[in-house]
């Protein structure tokens, strides 16, 4: 029989009839090229809780690929949204100026990390960002090179495609690319030789590091270099954090701009506002987005004020690039997660998730790892006689949790990964049911896949 369950219900036939009849019209309507990983249309959602047209309630684990670390409209996030509209909905910043454009670049100055004077400029999304800090690097040194990470995800732009490394579903046939981009080894400590300790394989990988810069790309021709501090698409993967520390060094020494990419890292999703925090490094360029603003579009590039000085006016910016009502929101954001203490409580989703799955890995071999930094954590899933990939496992189990109640996104170049995006703001009760029924659908499945081979 099964549990009785407060915060998810799932009835009768899924996908319901209202959602089927949506399903059919966005065949007829929407490019099959927008991929979407559940079935689900939204009536409303709160907090971490989602509802479906047809009154299914989810518990939401996906959390819109990390946008929501504050949750589902915030009460906050939605007043300061309609005082702003009811004032002025947008005036074009490079027309007529508005406080809350400095107000949030003062913000997010004394937020990121470092002591020295910072700039900063709003835009609209993740790419457009990343795009921008590329730019001013290029502006400021003079230099056109851009090296950046093996299992990278940048963006779907031009430059953000060329950035990024899993060629499907991102590049596919769509180059040729931007030129003087240079792809580095990142780390995948699961994967680390076994003769090496963590240690000698962070030293490996940094010395990797100073090989490409002889083999591959010269420095003196490099603007940049950006870096994940935590995988994302990528598959969640943390990096040793010598080796953050090592290539942050051999950029500071060479003079190559050192770009971090906080898009899906930062406010507060790995234990600490910032990502680079906890690697102790300062960026010179920080990119930012996601749950920046709780799904409000916004996003921004803050950054040493020399170097983001060094456009003319004119040579960057847009339309719509720090609209008022991304502002707010994003004012309201920061303020939540301080006065929340959100980075805190990421530390201690983090630490029930990896309770969690440590324990079904000492059941299940088929659990390569349980990794994570905060609440940005992930569950890799291996042959483990073979060491291949279970890419069809993974789906098999993001499926059977979304009909169970459960909105769940994979990860990793090979699709073998579940990562965990949840808000910040779930309460104890909703993280331990949805990871109860997670549990048991993993338990299931592979205790199927084990019978089936028996």
């Amino acid at each position: 029989m099964d549990k009785e369950r407060k915060y998810v219900s799932v009835a009768g036939e899924f996908p319901g009839p209202k959602t089927r009849a949506l399903l059919e019209r966005r065949k007829q309507l929407v490019p099959l090229g927008i991929g979407n990983t559940t079935p689900v249309f939204v009536e409303w959602a709160r907090g971490a809780q989602v509802v479906d047209v047809d009154g299914n309630l989810f518990l939401d684990f996906a959390g819109a690929i990390g946008t929501l670390n504050v949750g589902h409209s915030p009460p906050e996030v939605v007043q300061a949204l309609q005082s702003q509209a009811a004032r002025y909905i947008h005036t074009s910043f490079h027309v007529a100026m508005y406080e809350p454009y400095i107000q949030l670049a003062e913000k997010l100055a004394a937020l990121t990390p470092g002591s020295h004077p910072k700039k900063t400029i709003l835009l609209n999304s993740g790419a457009e960002a990343v795009e921008n800090a590329v730019k001013i690097a290029r502006k400021y040194t003079g230099k056109p090179g851009i090296v950046s990470f093996s299992r990278g995800f940048h963006g779907r732009t031009l430059l953000g495609m060329t950035l990024t490394s899993k060629v499907k579903p991102y590049k596919f046939k769509m180059g040729p690319f931007a030129p003087a981009v240079y792809k580095a080894a990142y780390p995948y400590p699961l994967h680390r030789p076994k003769e090496l300790t963590e240690e000698q394989y962070a030293a490996f990988c940094v010395k990797q590091f100073e090989e490409f810069l002889l083999t591959e790309a010269a420095p003196e021709e490099l603007a940049a270099m950006i870096m994940e501090p935590v995988q994302g698409e990528g598959g969640f993967i943390v990096p040793p954090v010598s080796f953050v520390q090592g290539v942050y060094e051999i950029c500071k020494r060479k003079g190559i701009l050192f770009i971090c990419d906080e898009i899906q890292t930062g406010f507060g999703r790995t234990g600490t506002m910032f990502a680079a925090s906890y690697f102790g490094i300062e960026p010179d360029l920080i990119t930012m987005s996601k749950s920046l603003a709780a799904g409000v579009p916004i996003s921004a590039v803050t950054g040493r004020a020399d170097i983001m000085d060094a456009p003319s006016p004119g040579e960057i910016g847009g339309t719509y690039g720090g609209s008022p009502l991304g502002c707010v929101a994003a004012l309201a954001v920061i303020e939540k997660i301080e006065r929340e203490q959100l980075c805190d409580r990421a530390r201690e989703i983090g630490a029930r998730i990896m309770s969690c799955f440590a324990a079904l890995k000492k059941r299940y071999p088929v659990i390569a790892e349980v990794r994570g930094l905060g609440a940005m954590c992930a569950v890799e899933f291996n042959d483990p006689t073979t060491g291949k990939p279970m890419k069809e496992l993974v789906a098999r189990i993001v499926k059977a949790s979304c009909e169970a109640g459960v909105i769940l996104l994979s990860a990793g170049i090979h699709g073998n990964v579940i990562r965990f995006l949840m808000p910040l703001i779930i309460t104890d009760d909703q993280l331990d049911e949805g990871l109860d029924i997670l549990s048991g659908i993993i338990e299931n499945l592979v205790t199927e896949d084990e019978s089936s081979m028996g």
